[in-house]
């Protein structure tokens, strides 16, 4: 196939990326992150226990992809993504279900999310991100962009939806059907169309073995500029997004309009990853990146007063969009600056910067409203963090 063929709409290509969408809308990174915050009030209401202690979870689950996502990069790099992918959705559905079976042991908690953290890698947008890098050169920004997507349009309807099912269900039995419905959805459309491209004449999976070698890429200056933003990123954003219905509905903001704010961010998210993925293709991704990651700055600033519902989806946005885009330019990047050859390992690993972070950010906010009532401190210190790792970004290598 040549390169002409991508701009071609019937290219087999674009059918990976429809299908790696849907996948990515059912994965950890949507059910599991996108409804976190909505069930963290009821599940402390009817535990009696406290958010910093609830939060704990969502960083044991953090953990737990900190540790796996390099040994599942290195599976999807030795045996592609179909293979992998199907056994971590079948756990995490199952797992995310039996939720609805929680007592009121934290021990009981945290090992489900343990569980859940080892396979979410394998479900989320790392796990499709290779099989779309195989079939796109000229146009794999926007490719990646529409791919992620699918988390994005989770961050609009998941939350929603999983307000309006704990209504009528509780949340026992939103988190049955949420469970249930991304293996309903995902397992067939995984199965039958994500794959990576074949080899020229052949039926055979093609090797992909052009680029760097792990140890070239870690010992490259790229590779740790990237570790480091995303690693001071995800404190910011995860922080704020676990704890952002809590702090609007804190502030007196209905829960619905708390659940509307996170769909605006999954709304601001889509347009990011969009815009993004366009220009990536046609500037240079690092300076992207920097205006990306101030936007999200500015949105955690804002966040950090918000006191009405207008104040808190302005912020969300704000991070959505800065941070949505942030989502395209790291695996565009790593495969710009090293090819394919080791590329869903090298992705593991700033996953698991990102995952310790993202283990951070919500317990530290947990605790700073545990001790002082409010949010606003930290958050005003974590734009100041976000605007500083921004601006590496601007040192960052060029590649060819």
């Amino acid at each position: 196939m040549t390169d002409r063929s991508e701009d071609d709409l019937s290219y087999d290509g674009w059918g990976v990326v429809a299908a790696s969408a849907v996948g990515v809308y059912v994965s950890f990174a949507s059910v599991f992150v996108y409804t976190f915050g909505i069930f963290l009030k009821p599940l402390t209401e009817t535990f009696g226990w406290s958010r910093q202690s609830a939060s704990a979870a969502f960083g044991v689950a953090a953990m737990s992809i900190a540790i796996a996502s390099p040994f599942l990069g290195r599976l999807f790099d030795r045996y592609g993504p179909r293979r992998v992918i199907l056994p971590c959705l079948t756990v995490f559905g199952l797992g995310f279900a039996s939720l609805a079976a929680l007592t009121g042991n934290l021990w009981q908690f945290y090992a489900t999310f343990a569980v859940l953290g080892l396979v979410g890698n394998g479900t989320a947008q790392m796990a499709y991100s290779r099989a779309v890098s195989t079939w796109f050169d000229r146009h794999r920004g926007l490719a990646l962009a529409l791919m992620m997507c699918g988390g994005a349009v989770g961050a609009m309807t998941l939350p929603p939806v999983a307000q309006w099912l704990i209504g009528a269900l509780g949340w026992r039995g939103a988190a049955i059907a949420l469970g249930v419905g991304a293996l309903i959805i995902g397992l067939p459309v995984v199965a039958a169309f994500v794959r990576e491209r074949p080899a020229a004449g052949g039926g055979h999976s093609a090797p992909h073995s052009a680029g760097a070698t792990l140890a070239e890429a870690l010992g490259s200056r790229g590779f740790w500029i990237l570790v480091v933003v995303l690693f001071f990123a995800s404190i910011a954003q995860n922080g704020a997004v676990t704890h952002l219905a809590a702090l609007l509905t804190d502030r007196g903001v209905s829960a619905a309009s708390a659940a509307a704010a996170l769909s605006v961010m999954g709304g601001a998210s889509l347009a990011g990853r969009l815009i993004t993925g366009w220009l990536i293709d046609r500037y240079f991704a690092a300076h992207v990146s920097f205006v990306l990651l101030v936007m999200a700055a500015a949105g955690v600033f804002i966040l950090a007063g918000a006191d009405t519902f207008a104040a808190g989806a302005l912020g969300a946005a704000l991070i959505g969009f800065g941070m949505g885009g942030e989502a395209d330019v790291i695996p565009f990047l790593l495969s710009r600056y090293y090819g394919l050859h080791s590329f869903a390992t090298l992705y593991g690993l700033t996953w698991t910067a990102y995952a310790f972070a993202g283990a951070i950010g919500p317990v530290v906010m947990g605790k700073a409203f545990d001790a002082t009532g409010s949010y606003e401190a930290l958050l005003s210190q974590l734009s100041v963090g976000l605007l500083a790792v921004a601006a590496l970004m601007l040192v960052a290598p060029r590649y060819r």
